[in-house]
């Protein structure tokens, strides 16, 4: 396995020995590199928006890629920036982007890895001891799942965000570029045609769903998510 300096290792349990990995500034992809990552979108979505991609492409600053030998296994957009959130000024923020499997090369532990690799890229060693916001925008529960586990998870069903998260909410939607923010749901809210469709099959519970169920995916919505790690500030959930 080849590696970007100062990479992660593999998961636990999973052999990425066969892959190469790559990260580059998203700026810095040429026309053949652009092509390789639609048409991952393309195997990974029905009615892929190669628009969408391309919005996040010019939001987010690095892609990590896989490859094993000459067939492209993957690629995950992300960036770690620090924001002047709402009350919390110099925050350490990560922001996931879209990830896209090939389907051969699911459930090795690519796509953790390389939206780990993404949103290490512009990590800084005084990084490492700061709280920091999770954020991601969602196409389905499963994307969720892992998210989904931290106490100070917002959206949850059931429970209205706070003043404060729905004021930070809006600031992460507007980091990513979104169509419109609807701050009471978390969910982004589309310009009118679909993101796409992912083609996956979803081992999800009807919990896992109800949160999801204000997002319409033939208008282009996503659920955003954010939590903090390793905890939220005080007066988070107040």
């Amino acid at each position: 396995m080849t590696n970007p300096p100062n990479a992660p290792p593999p998961p636990p349990g999973r052999d990425l020995g066969d892959f190469t990995f790559t990260v580059k500034e998203a700026a810095e992809l040429t026309a053949a590199d652009r092509a390789t990552v639609h048409a991952l979108f393309d195997v990974a979505y029905r009615q892929a928006n190669h628009a969408y991609l391309d919005k996040s492409l010019g939001r987010l600053r690095y892609i990590a890629t896989a490859m094993r030998g000459d067939t492209p296994a993957g690629f995950a957009l992300g960036e770690t920036r620090i924001m002047d959130l709402p009350r919390l000024p110099d925050s350490l923020v990560t922001l996931a982007g879209i990830c896209c499997i090939a389907p051969e090369f699911r459930r090795r532990g690519l796509f953790g890895y390389l939206e780990r690799l993404a949103l290490g890229a512009g990590f800084r060693p005084e990084y490492a001891d700061r709280r920091r916001l999770a954020c991601g925008r969602m196409a389905h529960p499963a994307s969720m799942r892992t998210m989904g586990s931290m106490k100070s998870i917002v959206p949850r069903y059931g429970v209205e965000p706070t003043p404060w998260q729905q004021e930070v909410g809006a600031a992460v939607a507007d980091a990513y570029g979104v169509h419109a923010f609807d701050p009471r749901t978390f969910v982004c809210i589309g310009a009118g045609t679909p993101i796409g469709y992912p083609v996956m099959e979803m081992d999800v519970t009807d919990d896992e769903w109800r949160v999801f169920a204000p997002v319409d995916r033939d208008r282009g919505d996503a659920l955003l998510g954010i939590a903090w790690m390793p905890d939220a500030p005080p007066g988070w959930d107040t």
